[in-house]
Parts: structure tokens; C-alpha cells; sequence
């Protein structure tokens, strides 16, 4: 079933009974499969509880305008070249001084493509990072990436950096889309995210990018009973980078 409503959307999310499609568990350990299996993304019920519960934890030790600030600085060291600058700050801020094997193990990290390469960046990560730490990085990073690609797409000279985001993230959100299996049924549900956020119910001339809407009830966080642990932080280093870029190109 596809779902391109807000309201249905919010009814799967907030509903138990809609749990991540199963992932291979039969992986060999340090492998991408092993890692997937061991995350609280793909998993369910009290476990998933008690694999998000370290990451809010870790989270919660961080500060979003440090990271900001951070990530800031680091762009403007490197001249505006800002690809992996999110990942590198956070990555600093979790005690993951190096991240440069996070790209080619995120890789495959929410679509489950296993590959060599991916395998051994996993077993790179495990090395020097645990599993709370390297979960925050993976995540975070193709989505960073692709939220910040998306934003100067649509970037104007004088945008508000903050607004550009939120508003970003409801017409193009990273991620397209996301899946719920119905443990009753068996069916699989997709949640066109671009559609849900893009619903005229909810949102007026969806299809016009307005920076004056502020924040909105996009879903791109996720919501109900899994939304995303760590909006906040993954908003703040987009921005720190934003500003940079965007006072490089319009000055």
C-alpha cells in the first residue's frame, strides 16, 4: 500500500502494529548485514527501545550550537569545501576523530546493498568507534549530505539559513521514503514522504518553495513512535555549513 497522506501517514507511524521491514540477521559479524541487524533503525518493540535509549543519551550530551559553530569553522577552513564536514564534526564531537570510512559504509546502511567495500568500513568503524557512535554517523551522514545539496539548489542571496532548511526539507526531503511492515497482515507500507509533505489538506500551495512557512508538520523527521532522535543536531550542522557557503557565494 502506498500512502501519500498526511493524516494516514501519521496513523502508520503512531500505530505498533506497523514495525521496519525484517533485515538479514544471519550476517557474519563486523560485516554491513551484522550492523544492520544490531541497530535500533531496523528493529522493533522493547528492543528498539533499548538500542535508541544510548543514542538519545549520547545526543543528549552534545550541544546543536557547538556543532553549528563547528561545522562552521571547519568550512571555512577548508575554503568552502564542505563535503564530509558534517560527518567530521559530529563525528569529533562523538570522540571519532577519524570518519573517513563512514561514506563507503553508509553506503549501503539504509538500502541493505552489501558490498566488499562497505564490509570492510564497517570493520574499519568497529575499530575505533562503538556501536551508539558509528549508528549517529551512518545515519546522519548521506542524509546530511544530501539535505545540504538539496538547500543551495534552492538558496537565494539574503536567505535565512534556518528557514532554507525547514523548507527544504518538506518539498525535497533526503530520504523519499520510508517502509512499514503490518505485522497483522503481512502487507508492506510505503510512506511517499515527498507526497505526505507536500499534502494541499495540510500544507497551502505545497507545491511552492515558501521560506516564509517557517516550520511546518513535514514528516521527514519521522514522527510518532520513531521519529528521528537527533533533528536538532543534524539541522545545526547543515546550517553551519549553509552559512558559510552561502556568505562565500554572496558576498
Amino acid at each position: 500500500m502506498l500512502i501519500t497522506n498526511h493524516a494516514q501517514a501519521m496513523t502508520v507511524l503512531g500505530d505498533a502494529r506497523y514495525v521496519p521491514p525484517p533485515v538479514r540477521r544471519d550476517g557474519g559479524e563486523g560485516t554491513l548485514a551484522w550492523l544492520r541487524a544490531q541497530v535500533s533503525r531496523f528493529s522493533s518493540g522493547e528492543t528498539h527501545a533499548e538500542r535508541r535509549r544510548p543514542l538519545v543519551e549520547r545526543l543528549a550530551r552534545l550541544d546543536p550550537a557547538e556543532l553549528r559553530a563547528a561545522a562552521r569553522t571547519m568550512t571555512a577552513e577548508r575554503d568552502g569545501d564542505w563535503r564530509g564536514v558534517p560527518t567530521a564534526v559530529l563525528g569529533a564531537a562523538l570522540g571519532v576523530p577519524d570518519t573517513s570510512a563512514v561514506p563507503a559504509a553508509a553506503t549501503g546502511y539504509l538500502s541493505g546493498e552489501e558490498s566488499p567495500q562497505a564490509d570492510a568500513a564497517v570493520a574499519v568503524l568497529l575499530d575505533v568507534a562503538d556501536l551508539p557512535a558509528i549508528t549517529l554517523l551512518l545515519q546522519g551522514h548521506a542524509a546530511m549530505e544530501a539535505l545540504i545539496d538539496t538547500a543551495l539548489k534552492h538558496a537565494s542571496p539574503g536567505d535565512d539559513v534556518d528557514a532554507l532548511l525547514h523548507e527544504t526539507l518538506r518539498q525535497d526531503p533526503p530520504l523519499k521514503a520510508t517502509r512499514r511492515l503490518d505485522i497483522r497482515t503481512g502487507d508492506e507500507v510505503t510512506i511517499d514522504l515527498v507526497a505526505v509533505n507536500r499534502d494541499p489538506e495540510v500544507f497551502a500551495e505545497p507545491g511552492r518553495f515558501d521560506l516564509a512557512r517557517g516550520r511546518t508538520p513535514h514528516l521527514t523527521f519521522g514522527a510518532g513512535l520513531r521519529p528521528c532522535p537527533a533533528p536538532a543536531h543534524a539541522l545545526a550542522l547543515a546550517a553551519g555549513v549553509l552559512e558559510v557557503l552561502l556568505r562565500e557565494e554572496h558576498r
